[in-house]
This record gives structure tokens, sequence and C-alpha cells, in this order.
């Protein structure tokens, strides 16, 4: 009966992010105020019933829930979704919501389609069940969350710069932000998202390595990967405090980045195993 709980949360929230990914491009395309109110309330009931959907998840399996792809992805949007109202109700810019939303979505269809196996419950796997390993992927999956606004922010930006240089007007488009403060807000989501990473995916991951296998580092697929992505960002966050790469530059490195997170997490668990293979079971 738990395991149905979860589950069933999920396919609610599933519909929630579904119907408020439209709510916001309604409100894009209208750009009338109570439905952007709508897409803000929905937007949180969404996050309730992923948190609902987490919690049961907790209870179900006995320990945190993110030892696998679904769990994980979850705790993704989760994440994700926080970071992103705590972003609106800050700068009061709803807008933001139709292109992040839509990221949260596909993480959420993403999601549903993995196979009944990585849904159900497995016993926890002996190297995953140290406190080193929940800290590591739960700062890690900060991170991502950073990345993956500022995705989102940066093909708005994209967007918003090229009707800008060619000054063709266009209501929609116009409806946007300015490209300086959505280059601006890519920027600092990619700072934040870069410490948590940081933190997360290289320092408490090594911790949690030497703790599970007696090394700090193995230069497993997975490892390999996450210095890989750790670079394409620090080049970004380089490249802006000391050359002053903003705009174009900025988003097409803040896209690739998060590309290679996508990679990360989904190419390296089904294309090249390696000691994190487990975490894609």
């Amino acid at each position: 009966m738990k395991v149905i709980m979860s589950l069933l949360f999920f396919d609610m929230a599933f519909w929630f992010y579904l119907a408020t990914m439209l709510l916001y491009f309604g409100y894009w395309i209208t750009k009338r105020e109570w439905l952007g109110q709508a897409s803000t309330v929905l937007a949180i009931i969404s996050t309730f019933a992923i948190s609902m959907m987490l919690i049961y998840r907790t209870k179900e399996a006995g320990h945190a829930p993110f030892s696998n792809l679904y769990e994980s992805m979850a705790f993704f949007v989760w994440v994700m979704s926080i970071a992103y109202l705590i972003m609106e109700f800050r700068y009061k810019i709803r807008i933001l919501g139709v292109f992040v939303m839509a990221v949260a979505f596909i993480a959420m269809f993403a999601t549903s389609q993995l196979s009944y196996r990585f849904q159900d419950i497995q016993p926890l796997n002996p190297a995953l069940q140290s406190i080193w390993f929940e800290l590591h992927v739960f700062s890690a999956f900060i991170g991502y969350a950073g990345f993956g606004i500022a995705f989102a922010l940066a093909i708005m930006y994209l967007i918003k710069a090229r009707f800008e240089d060619r000054k063709t007007p266009n209501v929609l488009i116009d409806r946007l932000p300015s490209s300086n403060m959505l280059d601006e807000l890519s920027y600092k989501s990619v700072a934040w998202g870069f410490a948590f990473f940081t933190l997360g995916a290289l320092i408490l991951g090594a911790v949690w390595a030497n703790k599970a296998w007696g090394t700090y580092w193995s230069w497993d697929p997975k490892e390999t990967w996450s210095l890989i992505t750790w670079f394409v960002y620090a080049a970004y966050l380089h490249a802006r405090v000391t050359r002053g790469w903003r705009g174009k530059k900025a988003a097409y490195i803040a896209i690739f980045g998060f590309l290679s997170t996508i990679f990360l997490y989904w190419g390296v668990s089904f294309v090249l195993p390696g000691l994190h293979a487990y975490a894609s079971q």
C-alpha cells in the first residue's frame, strides 16, 4: 500500500507539472494576471506533490530517496522547483517559469518512462549505506538544479538577444525580461550550482569513495565525467570574471555545461559501466 501511495503522488505530480508548464505558457501568450497567479499557485502545489512522493518513498525504502535514477530524478525536480520559486518570489518575474517549468516537466516525463525495475524498491547496496553518500548526492543535486535553471535562462537569453540584435518587434519576445537580466540570473544560477556541485560531486564524493572503496579517486567513468563537467563550469566562471565573457558566449557554455551534466547522470549510468553502475539499477 505504501509503494502504491508514492507512485500515486508521483503520478499526481506529473500531471500537476504538465498543467503548471501549460499555465505559464498561457500566461506568456495572454499576459493575463490571473493566469500568472494560477501558474505560481500550481507550481507550489506541484512542489508539494513531489515532496509527498519523496516523503513516502523515504518511509517505504527506509533510506534517503535518491539511491537510483527514479528517486534521484524526482529529487532533482523537487530541488529545482524550490529554487525556481525562491527566484520568482525574489525577482517578481513569473515569465521565467515558462522555460524553467518546461525543464522540470521534461525531467518528470523522462522519469516516468523508466521501467518498473527502476521504480521498484530494492535492497540498498552496501556502498550506499553511508551518510557520506547521502550528503554527496544531496549537495550534487542542488548543483544540478542550479545548472538546470541556468540552462533554461540561457535559452531564454539567446531567444531574447536574437530579436534585440535584429531589432525586430515581437509581442511574445518583448514580454521576456531584458537580455541583461537573463544573463545575470543565469550567471547567478551557475555560481551557486557550481559551489554545491564542487562540494557534493567532488569533495564529498571523494570522501564517500574512500569510505566505500578505500580510495579517494579511481578514474571511474562517472568520476571522470564529473571532473569534465566541473571544468566546463569552472571555465564559464573564470571567463566571465577575468575576461568579462557575457551574453551569447556565456549562454552557449551554460547550455553545453548542462548537456554535459545530463550525460554525467544519464549517459554514464547506461553507456559507461563502472563503480557507479549500480546508481542506475
